[in-house]
């Protein structure tokens, strides 16, 4: 190419670098302007609307063509909406057409190239690509907003392995749209939502920068991994070894893994012979919830240090019903303080403690407002909607933010960043529980932990009168 031709090329380049974050914020701007004043002009129009059956069919309408806007924002913009699809695409969260759309987006970013991959992966190691593997599948296992990942084999130890590799540019890009999200978290919380929104997306923020270390990563699951090896007869879930040396910011080999993802599961027992709505599927199903639960119990509650980001794309189900546990790029560190408090709440919520619920939100550090009569009973009902996987007999969606939701009486001033990772963590899986079809309350699976964690740090004591708890039986059982 002749040296002017090829200035010209680098300037464009340069040029298009430049613009493509403000191009980026014009098109979320645009859309997500359009999904909200169409939200808000069915309301209007709603309210005109007398006959129940009606108005039902306009919110159906309008989710559908919501749903359709929000997968084409998501997947046409990819980045950290690709993680947002996530957060929304689940039947406890948003409505189910947005949930039959967006759950689709799972391990669905844009691959990088072949070629931009090996050369990530030379760089990074300083060695040729030929001398590191003996077989690389070139089409990645899957591909998600900050990273693919490629199955291979090493040349020395003929061991199969995952190689994960960081998308080129992508935490620029990151950082752009998480500014747009926050500047639309201060308006929602300003004007609809009765909810420190913007707290959340800070914590996200500081998350999302993890996750674009992956020497952090691997030490992560290498904690995690040994933790509940210690903790454990047998770990209720298995996570991937990290293969030693062949770590490095941007690249992160460790062992691969078979199974099947579960939201393939009914598919993989259908294939199988086995009635995915009858009994063998539902124990099975109930041991893979519960071994799940059991492992984000003894993480949260005993050790403090958590996988926080268990999304469906994150778990396999191996031979046996057993549980692998994916990707340890969002990974939280709670502080002891509040670790001890939210062990309180557990055992509050088990126990259907309206006052222990209370004082475990101040605690927390959860400020609250309500000018409801009843605020103890709302104040436990919106702990369960926020911090237990639990529904009412018949009860599928059972979001904080539904227009029966105790948000709509019990404002939440502000909500420790923190803790943000348990909420997405418990809403997922509850999103699990739902889409398995279960009846299952995390918070009674994890009293004994809480229990145990409370005693050993001396603050175990014994329950107070469960104030009205013949109320909540009837209500939730």
């Amino acid at each position: 190419m002749p040296l002017a031709l090829a200035q010209l090329q680098d300037l464009r380049e340069r040029i298009f670098d430049r613009l493509r974050p403000w191009s980026r914020s014009a098109q979320f701007w645009v859309r997500a302007a359009d999904i909200y004043t169409s939200y808000k002009v069915c309301q209007l129009r709603a309210g005109f609307v007398k006959d129940e059956e009606e108005r039902e069919a306009m919110w159906e309408q309008q989710h559908e063509l919501g749903a359709q806007k929000m997968y084409s924002l998501c997947s046409e913009l990819g980045g950290l909406f690709l993680k947002a699809a996530q957060i929304l695409g689940k039947p406890d969260l948003a409505p189910m057409a947005w949930v039959k759309r967006l759950v689709t987006l799972c391990d669905k970013a844009p691959a990088t190239p072949f070629d931009v991959v090996k050369d990530v992966v030379e760089k990074q190691f300083g060695k040729n690509f030929d001398e590191l593997f003996e077989f690389f599948d070139v089409e990645p296992v899957g591909s998600a907003s900050i990273a693919q990942v490629h199955r291979a084999r090493l040349k020395l130890s003929k061991t199969d392995v995952a190689v994960k590799v960081q998308h080129p540019g992508a935490e620029h890009l990151m950082m752009v749209d998480i500014r747009n999200m926050q500047a639309m978290a201060l308006f929602l919380q300003k004007y609809d939502i009765n909810f420190d929104l913007f707290s959340a997306t800070k914590e996200m923020e500081t998350q999302i920068c993890y996750e674009f270390d992956f020497v952090r990563e691997a030490r992560a699951m290498e904690r995690i991994r040994e933790f509940l090896r210690v903790a454990n007869r047998k770990p209720p879930v298995m996570v991937p070894r990290v293969i030693p040396g062949m770590v490095t910011r941007e690249v992160l080999v460790m062992e691969f893994i078979k199974g099947t993802p579960i939201m393939n599961l009914g598919d993989e027992m259908a294939k199988r012979g086995v009635d995915p709505g009858g009994k063998i599927a539902a124990m099975a199903k109930q041991k893979i919830l519960s071994d799940l639960t059991l492992a984000y119990g003894q993480m949260i509650l005993k050790d403090g240090f958590f996988h926080a980001d268990p999304h469906p794309g994150n778990i396999l189900i191996c031979k046996d019903t057993e549980v692998a546990l994916l990707d340890y790029g969002q990974v939280k560190e709670m502080p002891e303080d509040l670790r001890l408090a939210y062990a309180n709440l557990v055992v509050a919520m088990a126990d259907d403690d309206f006052l222990r619920a209370e004082e475990s939100f101040r605690e927390l550090g959860i400020k609250t407002w309500t000018i409801a009569d009843n605020k103890l009973e709302e104040l436990f009902q919106l702990s369960l909607r926020m911090f237990d996987t639990r529904l009412p007999p018949g009860v599928t969606v059972m979001s904080p933010f539904a227009d029966d939701s105790s948000l709509n009486k019990v404002g939440v001033e502000s909500f420790p960043e923190e803790l943000f990772s348990v909420l997405r963590t418990i809403q997922l899986l509850r999103g699990l529980t739902v889409g398995m079809g279960l009846t299952f309350s995390c918070a009674q699976q994890w009293r004994p932990i809480a229990e145990e964690a409370l005693l050993k740090a001396g603050r175990l004591r014994a329950s107070k009168p469960k104030q009205k708890r013949n109320f909540l039986r009837r209500l939730f059982w």
